[in-house]
Formats: structure tokens, C-alpha cells, sequence
């Protein structure tokens, strides 16, 4: 008999319990059966899958800037303690290919718009110029030959005029990604407060085709024409870094990697995660270093070559020696040995921007939990304010630049032959 009544206590516990969760899991009701507090989950299962071709930073302690003292840096680059949370970060140098996909998926929204291939359906990701939904089903159809590019109109090809022998191309300027952000570090101010939620959007149009022509003006008498040919548009290229991508360019391809994720997302009825983004200045260093605080590479200390004498970067050797390490001008994204966080070429190959503004005293001031010094540029503001930190070094710089520590500046508007850049993104804890 009192086995009896156990097992009707148990069985009776577990009717009003799970009566309970499933009021309190995913109803919108306040009310419960039992009347107590069970809380009420978001209307969104947890989680996405591991982000692809991106390694987890776990969070740490570490010395900012460099061991030894730098007399001629010391202003710039002093060391202090800072702490960063963890976070996803691409293992490898975002690619010619990858990059594509981005300005591919520009051109076809742009395309399907203007050959009405829409819909008026919230199903359905809108294009890049921000418009009606794109009906995607029957964006595989479009053909940019020569024949179907002019049923395109002006909008999207080269004008006559712009033509060799005639041929209708897809203009590279008119390739231009519509961006829209909610500014949180201006709606967060206090003074902002009350103030109605449209100020805080920002609207930018961005072009996004990579500035192929820096590879002949990086470099004063000096014959790169191939490259400049070559380098984007052949696919022995396409597993190599896109260079020729400002600050600008590479926000707004995070900002698409976000929109096409959460999409997906959205769709599969998963909860939205955080955006993707440029690593903080600080977020980058720690990174790199892969868990050796006090190391000036991120393979350790002290020398740019291993006990065979092999170079373990793609950097400019000596005084000019460029093809030493395996690799003339860039070499693939995943050439070399990852460091201890599995992160391929943190020294070399290409700089990499960061998301934070560039400030000579900036480690005077930072916080020391997770710092970062931002600021976003207008176009009418002095040189000065468009300076962003650029990391890690590339295939033409010296050795001094590979150094975990370094870090110097490029205008959030100006492209390079030698700078690319990879993303993080902060995911929830899984539980």
C-alpha cells in the first residue's frame, strides 16, 4: 500500500510539473496551473551549430602590448592587464572565394530586382538595396552572358561608352550593398534617452567589389599588372586573402554574413544570434598570442624561423628576400602552422583589420575588461578620426610588424595589396 502511494505521488508530481513547463516554456499566457512562478522561455529553440571554418577563443587574462620594453613605442604600446570573454573567430583570413559569395549574392538581389523577380512575402530575404523580397527560386536563372546582361539596363552594366569592343560587363561600381544598423552606443548614452529609436538607424550604401587596381598603386615602379589581372577573378586565387577591401567594405560584408544567418535562423525558427563583426583591437592580440601571454609571436619567442632554419611566416625575410618563404606576394590561408588556438597566420601573409579606432594613448585609458576604443567616421571628418587599427603584419613588411604587440594604422577608407581582415562572433553559452 505505501508503494502504491509512492508511486501516485511521483506519477501525480510529474502531471503538474510538466504541466507547469509547458505553460511556462513556450505560452505567451501569464497564468500557470499551479499559480507559481515557472518563467517564460523566448518563442525560439536554442542554439545555431558551430559556425563554419571558425575556432573558439575561450576567455582569458592576459598582458596587453609588449614584454620587453619598446623606448620608441613605449608611449603607444604599453603593457597592462585586460581580460577578454570568449568568442568564435575565423580560423583563417576571410578568401578571394569567400568574399564572392558576398558580392555575388549583390549582384544576383540586384539583378532578380531588376528583372522583377520579387515577392511580397516576409519569407522570402530582401535584396541588398533594401527593397521587396527577393523570390531566390528564381535567381539561379539569371544569366550574365553577353545577351541577357543587357535586358539589365544601365543599372547594372557598363555604360557604351565604358565598353572594350562593345561588350556588355557588370559594372563593379554599381555593385552596392544597402546597410542598415541600430547604433547602440548612441542609444545607450543617457543623454540619449527618450529620444525616439530612429535617430539610432544608420542607412549607408557601400560599394562592395574589392579595389583590384592596389596591387599597381601600392607599388611605385614596380610591375604588378598581373596581380591586379589575376589575383581576384582566377580561381588558383580563390583560397588566398582578399586584399583590396577597406574597413568599410569589410564591415558591411559582416553585416551580410549576420543578415544571411539570421535569415536561415529566423527560418528554422532557432533564436538570432549576435552579429558578426572585426575583432576589437584587444579581442585580436589576445588571439593571436594563443594562450602565450609574454610571447612576441604567436608561435612563441624569439626567432621568425624553427630549428631547421624553415621561415614560419610569409613576411619580407631579411632585405627583400621575398620568395624565401614559400610565397612571392600572399600565399594560401591556411599555409603555415596554426598557433595554440588553431588560428592560421596571425603573423603575416595579410595585415588584418580590427573594429577599434586607432589613438596613441588609447592603453592609457581602455578598460581593462574586454577594451575597445571605437569610432565610427563620417565622411567629413579630419584624417585623423578615420585611423583603425591594423594587426599582424603582411607579406611585405619586416619581421618587427609580425610581432603579437605590433600594431599600427590604416584610413577606414583606404584598401591595400596587404590587408584583409576575418570575423568573431559572440554565441550564448550552451546549456
Amino acid at each position: 500500500m505505501i508503494k502504491n502511494l509512492f508511486y501516485s505521488a511521483v506519477i501525480t508530481s510529474i502531471v503538474i510539473g510538466s504541466i507547469g513547463c509547458s505553460k511556462g516554456g513556450g505560452s505567451s499566457s501569464s497564468m500557470t496551473a499551479d499559480g507559481q512562478l515557472h518563467g517564460v522561455a523566448p518563442n525560439a529553440r536554442p542554439s545555431m551549430r558551430k559556425p563554419l571554418g571558425m575556432v573558439f577563443i575561450p576567455p582569458g587574462t592576459f598582458h596587453m602590448g609588449p614584454s620587453d620594453e619598446d623606448i620608441n613605442y613605449n608611449f603607444t604600446s604599453r603593457n597592462r592587464q585586460v581580460s577578454i570573454p570568449g568568442f568564435w573567430m575565423d580560423a583563417t583570413e576571410i578568401t578571394n572565394n569567400e568574399y564572392r559569395q558576398f558580392v555575388n549574392w549583390v549582384k544576383d538581389s540586384l539583378a532578380a530586382k531588376e528583372l522583377g523577380f520579387v515577392k511580397n512575402s516576409s519569407a522570402t530575404s530582401s535584396d541588398s538595396s533594401g527593397g521587396a523580397p527577393i523570390n531566390w527560386a528564381k535567381v539561379p536563372s539569371i544569366k550574365y552572358d553577353a545577351t541577357n546582361l543587357e535586358k539589365l539596363g544601365n543599372k547594372l552594366i557598363l555604360a557604351p561608352d565604358n565598353r572594350l569592343y562593345g561588350k556588355a560587363e557588370i559594372d563593379p561600381e554599381k555593385l552596392v550593398y544597402r546597410q542598415e544598423s541600430f547604433i547602440l552606443s548612441e542609444a545607450a548614452k543617457r543623454e540619449n534617452q527618450g529620444v525616439a529609436r530612429a535617430k539610432f538607424i544608420d542607412r549607408r550604401n557601400i560599394k562592395v567589389y574589392p579595389d583590384t587596381l592596389v596591387w599597381m598603386r601600392d607599388f611605385s615602379y614596380s610591375y604588378n599588372e598581373p596581380m591586379t589581372k589575376r589575383y581576384y577573378a582566377h580561381p588558383a586565387f580563390g583560397n588566398y586573402p582578399v586584399v583590396g577591401v577597406n574597413w568599410k567594405q569589410a564591415v558591411a560584408f559582416c553585416h551580410w554574413r549576420t543578415h544571411i544567418q539570421n535569415y536561415i535562423l529566423e527560418k528554422q525558427k532557432l533564436a538570432v544570434e549576435s552579429d558578426f563583426r572585426l575583432p576589437s583591437d584587444a579581442e585580436w592580440e589576445y588571439a593571436a598570442r594563443g594562450g602565450r601571454t609574454n610571447s612576441m609571436f604567436p608561435w612563441g619567442n624569439y626567432y621568425l624561423r624553427n630549428k631547421k632554419g624553415c621561415l614560419l611566416a610569409n613576411f619580407k625575410p631579411g632585405r627583400g628576400n621575398y620568395a624565401e618563404d614559400g610565397g612571392f606576394y600572399t600565399v594560401r590561408v591556411d599555409a603555415y602552422w596554426p598557433n595554440d588556438y588553431g588560428l592560421y597566420n596571425m603573423a603575416g601573409n595579410v595585415a588584418e583589420w580590427t573594429n577599434s579606432y586607432f589613438n596613441e594613448g588609447s592603453m592609457a585609458f581602455i578598460h581593462d575588461m574586454s577594451p575597445d576604443l571605437r569610432y565610427d567616421a563620417k565622411d567629413a571628418d579630419p584624417p585623423y578620426m578615420k585611423r583603425k587599427v591594423v594587426r599582424g603584419g603582411s607579406w611585405k613588411d619586416v619581421g618587427y610588424f609580425l610581432q603579437t604587440s605590433t600594431k599600427t594604422y590604416e584610413y577606414q577608407d583606404t584598401a591595400k595589396s596587404y590587408i584583409g581582415f576575418r570575423t568573431v562572433i559572440d554565441l550564448a553559452p550552451r546549456f
